[in-house]
């Protein structure tokens, strides 16, 4: 191609030589592809030992068979070869471009040269020509040779090569510059080889014996698997490294394999033999130890006892073993009794669910409150196992089982009968001695709520049943803590809207007594039972934030802005109240029990304050049907007492204060039809009934009637849609109607025991029904953005992360449901890992999300 000019020559000096380049390239891989495939293959399998695996007549025959492979292939391929010319590379640049601008600019003008308009239009036509040629770029080889290559047998050469560079060594290619030297010998003597392969949980890769020096370390338990060659007896093996002593084979055996179990020699004698040092580094056992500062114990009983385990390959499982310590046990009561033979306990200790297991830290969780142990002295102890079967322990921790505490009197004593109960059966007439004091004529309010009293005679009456009748097995033992255990919880859960109910009774009483003149001796007690009321809310308030605290919920806005008073500062107040009245300035103390009053009625609205949004309004309105329900099943249980006990309730009636199904002349059910002010009788106690069904339960069940059709009305003005805990509280408003209905059916039939159990079925799926509504509104809040004008939001309402970890406050971060519940914890983790693993590998997600997904996966 003839010469460009000068201008466009040095614009496209760059491309031209990178086009050059690309077809020198492709004719150097069409030529010589079959020599450089020879060429890998045949190193590929040196590297492998293809040398030591073949006789020696064959491999002198491969060696030389390639040798002249090579050289015809390499001759073929420069009898094939056409050096690139200057030419070639601009024409295939040319071809790439539109118009061909670099075969017209090399043109020549022909004809009309001298007349000025043809001279012109040439030069208009060379001017466009260098346009287009400016945008001229180099052009890329096609090195592709499936045309010449249909089989690919250049895959197979790089094949074989890649594994030889991974699994071979290089330094067996130098094996064949022996071979014109030790052809004789190796035709005639033997040869051995040999392998060092560490146990697979180390991780670590297998050695080739001919590849080590002198000396080296291997772990214990590797195995050596050694082969010898040629004529038996002409090599033998001399060790001190397996500690064998029985079922030794010949040292001259042509196959042999032991483990290594301690430092030693090891030595192949004989023609090309070799000895070495061999230094075994132990297995060290595991090590696992408690950190006892940082374990816990929650609200309900949760333990959590964090410890730490470190092993030099990895923890493949471990337990923690308690055992109870008798010489510490206190021996008195019911634990004077030899106790049952019990077997310690055995829990599985959580391990990480990816990553080094190494050395870690986790955390054992576990709640054993209703063990028979229980809050009594104990030594636990951990235990470790490595793949090696190595086991170690960690010191006896001593500590007191952690467990649920009871402050409720009477659940605290039906929990400590549980556990002599459970301690021996031996103790089962004086359990039963022990309940039926408690329960012998107990005084007003002691039973809390009053249908605990009935499951305590029933409990008594199995209890008895079971020992007149010589049926008193564990399995019946077990079953009568489990009802003990349920009844406990029960009295000590109780319901803060029936503490907040007796305080606000209390305070009323108290400034009603004030009002009229009453006695010191009255206004004490009065005082103390301000005092009492006080302390069970102010409890019952407590219990309530570490139960949203150990689920995971942040208290209202409102309740973060609001006062914070301890219980002292309330105890300060009403000893000055206290103090008034016994100086006799009832005016002042009238006054100090007003503030008192208005300050708790502040700290409730504060409470309230969220108060205006439809779900806060549903969740009240189940709570206030929840006290109802409560209220009325408490009057069901006092009718059935006077039937049994005629007259046993007349001291309830016309002096003592209650609402919402609560004795004497309190209020009633407001809207549901009650009797009013002044009533003065039980509805169990009324005269004049006549025969058929009582009127005072025919009440009972127009109440429980009104009480059931008000809960379809709100059931019907439920907000939300169609989640999962909206369904779920809609299941269990409807599992509490059902139940309503049978109460009150069995009211209509004067079966009061039977109303009584469909009452507490409805309480527990009312109950369950505002758990699911207060998840609804959690969810809902957290797929909303935070209000207008709020600096910080409610904590559900603010953005979470992919995890659905949210920020929270303070140290309330987190996603609002608790994790830890359930017995498919690690399951759990492990799907979570899955997916965040799942996710990170999708590339259409934003750069951001997977590189967040990614620091997620760091630690794994």
């Amino acid at each position: 191609m003839p010469d460009l000019p000068e201008t466009v020559t040095r614009r496209l000096r760059l491309p031209l030589a990178l086009t050059w380049v690309g077809i020198l390239a492709e004719r150097v891989a069409r030529c010589f592809w079959p020599l450089w495939c020879l060429c890998a293959a045949l190193l590929g399998g040196l590297m492998l030992g293809l040398q030591d695996a073949l006789p020696l007549e064959f491999l002198w025959v491969l060696l030389v068979g390639s040798a002249l492979a090579a050289l015809g292939l390499a001759a073929w391929g420069a009898w094939r070869f056409r050096w690139p010319r200057r030419g070639e590379a601009l024409a295939r640049m040319d071809a790439m471009l539109p118009q061909r601008p670099l075969a017209a600019l090399a043109d020549r003008q022909a004809v009309g040269r001298g007349d000025a308009a043809s001279e012109a239009l040439w030069a208009r036509h060379q001017s466009r020509m260098q346009e287009a040629a400016a945008g001229a770029r180099s052009v890329q080889p096609d090195l592709r040779l499936s045309r010449r290559d249909p089989h690919g047998l250049r895959y197979i050469a790089l094949l074989i090569l890649a594994v030889a560079m991974l699994f071979g060594s290089a330094w067996r290619i130098g094996d064949v510059r022996d071979l014109r030297g030790t052809g004789a010998a190796l035709a005639q003597g033997p040869v051995w080889e040999g392998w060092i392969e560490p146990p697979a949980y180390t991780g670590l890769p297998s050695l080739y014996l001919a590849d080590q020096a002198e000396a080296f370390e291997v772990p214990e338990g590797s195995r050596i698997t050694l082969r010898f060659y040629g004529e038996l007896g002409a090599l033998s093996l001399a060790e001190t490294v397996s500690g064998r002593t029985e079922d030794l084979g010949a040292a001259t055996d042509a196959e042999q394999s032991f483990a290594l179990t301690q430092s030693g020699e090891l030595r192949i004698d004989g023609p090309g033999g070799k000895g070495w040092v061999v230094a075994v580094r132990p297995d060290l056992a595991p090590q696992i130890a408690l950190i006892p500062e940082e374990g816990r114990t929650s609200f309900d009983g949760q333990m959590q006892q964090v410890f730490k385990a470190v092993d030099d390959y990895g923890v493949t499982g471990g337990q923690a073993i308690i055992r109870l310590d008798m010489d510490a046990v206190e021996r008195r009561y019911g634990l004077a009794t030899a106790p049952e033979a019990r077997e310690p306990i055995e829990l599985t200790l959580p391990l990480p669910i990816a990553g080094d297991r190494a050395e870690f830290t986790e955390t054992l969780v576990e709640n054993l409150s209703q063990h028979p142990w229980a809050h009594l002295p104990v030594t636990m102890t951990l235990e470790a196992e490595d793949a090696a079967g190595q086991t170690g322990q960690s010191a006896a921790y001593e500590m007191p089982l952690p467990a649920r505490r009871f402050f409720d009197p009477v659940a605290a004593a039906v929990i400590e009968l549980r556990r002599d109960l459970l301690w021996s059966r031996d103790n089962g007439r004086r359990v039963a001695q022990v309940i039926r004091a408690i329960s012998h004529a107990p005084e007003d309010k002691l039973f809390r709520p009053a249908s605990a009293y009935l499951r305590l005679r029933f409990i008594l009456r199995r209890l008895e049943t079971a020992m007149e009748s010589g049926t008193f097995t564990a399995e019946r033992r077990d079953q009568i803590a489990e009802a003990m255990w349920e009844l406990a919880v029960l009295i000590e859960d109780g319901d803060i809207g029936d503490a907040l109910a007796r305080m606000q009774q209390a305070q009323e009483r108290l400034s009603e007594a004030m009002r009229n003149g009453a006695n010191e001796d009255e206004i004490a007690e009065l005082m103390q039972e301000l005092r009492d009321a006080t302390q069970d809310y102010l409890r019952q308030k407590m219990q309530q934030a570490q139960r949203d605290e150990d689920q995971g919920l942040d208290s209202p806005q409102q309740d973060r802005n609001a006062m914070e008073l301890s219980q002292q500062d309330l105890q300060d107040m009403m000893d000055r109240i206290q103090e008034l009245m016994e100086q006799g300035r009832m005016a002042e103390a009238q006054q100090a029990l007003q503030e008192f009053q208005e300050l708790m009625e502040n700290l409730q609205m504060a409470e309230r304050g969220q108060g205006g949004s439809e779900g806060q309004e549903a969740m009240e309105g189940l709570a206030d049907t929840l006290r109802e329900q409560q209220g009325l099943s408490d009057q069901a249980f006092r009718d059935l007492q006077e039937q049994f006990n005629p007259g046993a309730n007349s001291g309830q009636s016309g002096q003592n204060e209650g609402r919402s199904g609560g004795e004497g002349r309190g209020q009633s059910h407001e809207g549901q039809g009650g009797r009013g002010e002044g009533s003065g009788q039980t509805p169990g106690s009324q005269q004049g009934q006549g025969e058929g069904q009582p009127s005072g339960q025919s009440d009972l069940a127009e109440r429980q009637e009104a009480l059931r059709r008000e809960l379809e009305r709100q059931r019907g003005n439920l907000p939300g849609g169609g989640s999962a805990a909206d369904e779920a509280t809609r299941e269990a408003l409807d599992r509490a109607g059902d139940a309503m209905e049978g109460a009150e059916n069995a009211l209509r039939n004067n079966d009061l025991a039977g109303a009584i159990d469909q009452q507490s079925q409805a309480m527990e799926a009312l109950r369950e029904g505002m758990r699911s509504l207060g998840e609804a509104m959690a969810e809902r809040q957290n797929q909303q953005p935070g209000g207008q004008g709020e600096t910080e939001g409610a904590a559900g309402q603010q953005r979470a992360d992919p995890l659905g970890r949210e920020p929270g406050f303070g140290r309330h971060t987190g996603t609002q449901d608790n994790l830890l519940q359930g017995e498919d914890v690690y399951r759990r983790a492990r799907e979570l890992l899955d997916e965040i693993r799942r996710r990170s590998g999708e590339g259409d997600r934003p750069e951001i999300e997977r590189n967040y997904l990614e620091r997620l996966l760091d630690r794994f």
